[in-house]
Parts: structure tokens; C-alpha cells; sequence
């Protein structure tokens, strides 16, 4: 459980880091709260910050879920999976939007498999 607990702690902590870039990218470009448009970078982080915590939404239960029915050891690496996915997407969203697919695609899919498993383990257990 330790792995599974070290993977949500960093992605909260990656969360909260897109969070102090959209403040830094306030305060650097000049936008007042509580404007949320103004310039394309600013925008960009936000959105890049606010899609992470509608995915973190799912992703969290769907962590705890698999690693609870199946192996925690697999939902830590799934985790892995998904950091780096929301890392490469907010990259690339800020540079050229049209470009976050596959960052996205490497963190949702992983966040699909942990609901699942950990859907299917509970449906197990009750049968």
C-alpha cells in the first residue's frame, strides 16, 4: 500500500504545482482575480490545471479501488502511468494545445482500468 500511497501523494503534489504555475502566470502576465481569460498562456495553464483535477477526480477512487481488489504494487504502476500522462499533457497543452493527446490518452486510460478492475474486484467479492 505504501507505493499506492506514494503515487497519490504525488499526484496531489502535481496537482498543486499546476495550481502555483496558473498563480505565477497571474501575477507574471498581469491578469486580476478573478479574470479568468486575458492572455493565451494563462488560459492554457488553467485549463491544464483544472482538466487534471476533473481527471484526479476519478483517478483517486479508481487507485484505492484496484488496489484494494486486485494489487496495489499494479495500481501504484498504473499510477506511474497516469503522473506521467498528466505531465506530458500539461506540457504540451501549454505549448501547442492541438498537441495533448497523447498525454491525455496516457492518463486516462490508466484512470479507465483502475475504475474497471477495481469495479469488477468489487463485484468479485460479492459473488
Amino acid at each position: 500500500m505504501a507505493y499506492v500511497n506514494i503515487v497519490t501523494a504525488l499526484a496531489l503534489l502535481q496537482f498543486l504545482m499546476f495550481g502555483f504555475k496558473v498563480g505565477s502566470a497571474r501575477e507574471r502576465l498581469g491578469i486580476k482575480a478573478p479574470a479568468m481569460t486575458g492572455h493565451d498562456t494563462f488560459e492554457r495553464l488553467h485549463r491544464v490545471h483544472m482538466n487534471t483535477l476533473e481527471l484526479l477526480v476519478a483517478f483517486l477512487p479508481g487507485l484505492y479501488l484496484f488496489s484494494n481488489y486486485f494489487n496495489p504494487l499494479i495500481a501504484a504502476g498504473l499510477g506511474v502511468l497516469y503522473l506521467a500522462g498528466r505531465a506530458l499533457y500539461g506540457s504540451a497543452y501549454v505549448r501547442e494545445p492541438s498537441k495533448r493527446g497523447p498525454g491525455f490518452g496516457l492518463s486516462f486510460l490508466p484512470t479507465i482500468v483502475l475504475i474497471v478492475g477495481g469495479l469488477i474486484g468489487a463485484i468479485r467479492a460479492l459473488i
